[in-house]
């Protein structure tokens, strides 16, 4: 296991599996790219009683062909390629039956969702096998991986038939947090410093797959030029082949991410269809639900909005990314970072995407305020601008503490300590009293600073109430 970076909660819950003296029926699952696959490989490593994975794009026939391949290797039998999956889980069954080696049988299914073709009736083949056997032995721990979270929901998970609550235990496996890239990059000896490793974050996330194409003697800007701009730019069409692995009919999810890329603080439903052209309806909600799961978006209510008032914001990283500078941009030059490293599209899209990552370490900022077990909600809020003198203010993210305080946080990014100037003392001044007004909250309301390098202690730094730094957000 020494290869894995982070994971720690990940590896304790794998560890009770293995000890538990029961059957486990464990189901991993998470976006692509994220290191399912590694990770089960890595903690167990390699020993297997049985590993087989799903081939992407491939019918009935050749999954039963890789299936057949896959026993012969980790049985030692030649066998005929089966007919239908009953035969190939009744094939398993006997196969697993006679290994009188003691100790835990791990099954390892990859990529399950690709298996289940329509027509190939693996589901039902597969819930007989566990129902009927696996179930029943104790020695048995199978884990399923798959990277249409969806589908891992939907058809196993959530399931109401054969497979209604069988699962014993399950593992979203989110993207690395900036501390766990820290690490990867480290294991990895890419000299890079905690910001560098932050503009990284800002076009990456946290998925493991894209770090592992960092050139060591490459700066940023070049690397990114090497992924994404050259003529054989490895990521360059990576945005296609990761809603096309998730989503049937993906280019309507395409589209709506589109839509949710057009607009920072996100979009209401009836907004989404009005800049999509899709046409209202279930499909919309469950498309929307989907995205979700599979951490491509969010949904929150508006600070003191009704549950009616539901908004959905595009939060993944990368998806971000391309579609500021790639998607419809017919970029010819084979050095657009590096030759607009400083520019201000570049400047605007790094402001909001160290938004983003905000966002995505909100236990951090917690952690720093010092109110980690503390209850808390948090949303975004906007001024409603009824009185057209008042100018109309937004903050991106509002904490709403159980101990009566609510953090107005506003999320900075600089190269170099920020310096609260006059103007801008007005403004957080302003518009923190117009977040009283029109919110009529009775509770302590604090300006929080998320910054970078932090925040110059000047005049003005006394109407902030507390500050969290590029260095806090990297802690775990």
């Amino acid at each position: 296991m020494d290869k894995i970076i982070g994971r720690k909660k990940e590896i304790e819950y794998l560890q009770q599996i293995v000890e538990s003296g029961e059957p486990e029926f464990a189901v991993i699952y998470g976006r692509r790219r994220v290191g399912k696959t590694f990770l089960i490989r890595e903690f167990f490593n390699n020993n297997f009683t049985f590993y087989f994975s799903g081939s992407e794009n491939s019918n009935m026939k050749t999954q039963l062909e890789n299936f057949k391949n896959a026993y012969q290797e980790y049985f030692k039998r030649i066998v005929p390629t089966p007919e239908n999956w009953t035969m190939a889980f009744a094939m398993l069954r006997n196969a697993i039956s006679k290994r009188k080696k003691p100790g835990r049988k791990i099954i390892f299914i990859d990529e399950i969702p690709w298996i289940a073709t329509k027509g190939s009736n693996f589901i039902q083949a597969f819930e007989y096998w566990w129902n009927t056997y696996a179930s029943a032995n104790p020695d048995i721990v199978l884990i399923i991986c798959g990277s249409s979270t969806s589908w891992m929901l939907n058809k196993i998970i959530k399931n109401r038939g054969g497979l209604h609550n069988r699962v014993t235990r399950q593992i979203l496996l989110q993207p690395f947090s900036l501390k766990e890239c820290d690490e990867f990059v480290k294991k990895q000896k890419l000299p890079l410093d905690n910001k560098t490793i932050l503009d990284y974050y800002m076009i990456f996330g946290g998925v493991p797959y894209y770090w592992k194409h960092l050139g060591k003697s490459k700066s940023l800007p070049q690397n990114i030029d090497n992924l994404f701009f050259s003529n054989n730019a490895v990521l360059k069409n990576e945005f296609s082949k990761i809603y096309n692995s998730l989503f049937k009919h993906s280019e309507k999810y395409i589209l709506l991410v589109i839509s949710l890329g057009e607009k920072r603080m996100g979009l209401s439903r009836e907004e989404i269809l009005e800049i999509s052209g899709l046409t209202n309806g279930g499909s919309i909600t469950r498309m929307l639900e989907e995205l979700e799961q599979c951490g491509f978006i969010r949904s929150y209510y508006g600070f003191g909005k009704k549950r009616r008032d539901k908004i959905y914001q595009l939060i993944d990283l990368f998806s971000l990314f391309y579609l500021n500078f790639i998607h419809e941009k017919n970029i010819t030059d084979e050095q657009f970072w590096t030759n607009n490293y400083d520019t201000a599209p570049l400047n605007n899209w790094r402001g909001y995407a160290f938004e983003q990552i905000c966002l995505w370490h909100i236990p951090q900022i917690k952690h720093k305020l010092g109110i980690s077990g503390v209850s808390t909600n948090y949303s975004s809020w906007r001024s409603l601008g009824k009185n057209t003198e008042k100018k109309k203010y937004q903050i991106d993210l509002v904490i709403d503490r159980n101990d009566r305080v609510i953090n107005l946080c506003e999320m900075k990014y600089s190269d170099k300590e920020y310096n609260i100037d006059k103007d801008y003392n007005d403004i957080l001044r302003k518009r923190k009293a117009t977040f009283i007004e029109e919110c009529k909250t009775r509770k302590t309301v604090h300006t929080t600073m998320i910054t970078t390098f932090g925040v110059n202690h000047n005049t003005y730094w006394g109407n902030v109430q507390s500050e969290v730094t590029m260095e806090d957000i990297f802690k775990f």
